[in-house]
């Protein structure tokens, strides 16, 4: 048994126009980086990221997504879900026609009781639009009309790992591409120096203990690996050996990667592996971000007010203000997607504390964020989502106070917002029962959401498929997703 014959036997029509479009690329690729090596060209209008034929599918009203992940679930109660008349039930249990046998972890589900704990923070309507707000996020209430609130978003999962790999992948299932790997490969990127698709993994203030970060948030899965998220490192150093080592100039780089991208060629031509297109493909694009990644990560040309406006740590490597700053910079150099996952979000105690902590480090710069895309005509192309992988329990783990509680993971209802491209600002959709426990009014599942976000990128979500294991997958999964029109501009 031969398998890569039995490989080349099994190649169906779309695999064979697929490798031939493979070669063609790679030869494409090597004449681009010989022409700039040459210095006969400064551009070209040969895209190292290409979208895929027939995408997007109409006319989009974004271009680019900035996704920013609450890793750890953020409580919604204590953020945006106001619910003023759980003062008058604060220590009381929890009906059980709330709770109406529900699942619950096993962190809470031995207690012997489980008290009602309203919110310890006060909140205010913001903007022309009312959004109520937590006096923790005093300054999203200046972007109160451009976000559009969603109350009653839902997922399957109550443990942090297969809720975030859900959120991440429309799958609870590891091995499934991310978000921003569909987008890669999908749509491509209009920028030929940095990655399609960008992942940051900032600090965090709450110095609690927070989940561990899995790569499956940004893998590929069975896309090609090209497609899996480049994720920057936290600090002053983003890429490790990014300069060339001493005594090896760019020029003596260029003509090794041209030697290294024959042999692969060959390598390709024999066997016929896709991946080593990929292989090449990397090697290209660390080269071409040996120049790039400096430029961008290069803040002198900011202004002293924009600075100002995203904070005082802007200026602090891998802090959650010079990520978001960054993932602007990255968004007007044609970066398709950028992802940004901020830990630390899991309060199962000691809550008033810890959010407090973790809601200064992403308030002023997330508001900046969207103030500042706005003043630079960015933000009609550039959709800005924010959520975590579920919500937190109306009723305290442990003990409770006046002052002080903890929240459990609670997947039932909790609160996500989206702006800029495609979405109508100033929208609140959804309801929840007197508990924030139950949707009482207009669900919205992940996959929905997933729907929804696809739709503004000017892709039908139920089109976009990758053939894998005998299905046609999809980000938004098997069962039906639908888009919420009502979030729609």
């Amino acid at each position: 048994m031969n398998p890569l014959l039995d490989y080349q036997f099994q190649l169906n029509r779309r695999q064979f126009f697929g490798n031939v479009g493979l070669r063609v690329g790679g030869v494409a690729l090597a004449m681009l980086a010989a022409k700039q090596a040459s210095g006969r060209a400064t551009a070209s209008s040969v895209r190292v990221h290409p979208a895929q034929p027939g995408l997007p599918h109409f006319a989009p009203k974004a271009k680019n997504v900035i996704y920013l992940h609450m890793n750890g679930g953020p409580s919604q109660i204590d953020l945006w879900d106001y619910k003023p008349g759980l003062q008058a039930q604060f220590d009381k249990d929890l009906p059980e026609s709330i709770r109406n046998g529900q699942r619950i972890t096993t962190m809470t589900s031995g207690q012997g009781r489980l008290p009602v704990a309203p919110s310890m923070f006060k909140f205010t309507q913001a903007g022309k639009s009312g959004h109520w707000i937590s006096e923790l996020l005093s300054h999203h209430a200046e972007i109160a009309d451009e976000i559009a609130l969603v109350k009653t978003v839902h997922t399957n999962a109550i443990n942090h790992d297969p809720a975030c790999t859900f959120v991440m992948t429309g799958s609870e299932v590891p091995g499934k591409p991310s978000l921003g790997s569909w987008l890669s490969y999908g749509l491509g990127s209009e920028n030929n120096d940095l990655p399609a698709f960008v992942v940051l993994t900032p600090t965090w203030s709450s110095k609690a203990n927070a989940q561990a970060l899995f790569t499956r948030m940004w893998n590929s899965g069975f896309l090609p690996t090209k497609h899996t998220g480049v994720a920057l490192r936290s600090g002053s150093d983003p890429v490790l050996y990014l300069q060339n080592p001493p005594g090896v100039d760019s020029a003596d780089r260029r003509v090794m990667l041209d030697a290294l991208g024959k042999l692969n060629q060959r390598g390709f031509e024999r066997f016929g592996d896709p991946e080593i297109q990929t292989r090449i493909a990397q090697y290209e694009m660390a080269f071409r971000m040996q120049s790039s990644v400096p430029d961008l990560v290069d803040l002198k040309g900011e202004t002293k007010s924009t600075l100002e406006m995203y904070g005082e740590d802007v200026t602090k490597p891998g802090s959650y203000a010079a990520s978001v700053l960054l993932a602007r910079r990255m968004i007007e150099r044609g970066v398709r997607s950028v992802q940004i996952l901020h830990r630390g979000w899991d309060q199962h105690g000691d809550l008033p504390r810890e959010i407090r902590a973790q809601c200064k480090d992403i308030d002023q710069p997330t508001a900046a964020l969207i103030k500042d895309l706005k003043q630079r005509g960015l933000l009609n192309d550039t959709l800005v989502v924010w959520g975590g992988e579920f919500g937190r329990t109306v009723y305290s783990q442990g003990k409770l106070t006046k002052e002080d509680y903890g929240r459990d993971h609670h997947p039932r209802n909790f609160c996500m917002w989206m702006a800029g491209g495609g979405i109508k600002g100033g929208v609140s959709y959804g309801e929840t029962d007197d508990f924030s426990y139950n949707v009482a009014q207009n669900p919205v599942h992940i996959n929905d959401l997933n729907a929804t976000l696809l739709h503004c990128l000017g892709v039908d979500h139920s089109r976009f498929t990758f053939k894998s294991q005998g299905l046609d997958q999809r980000l938004t999964g098997v069962e039906e997703a639908q888009v919420v029109k009502s979030l729609l501009a």
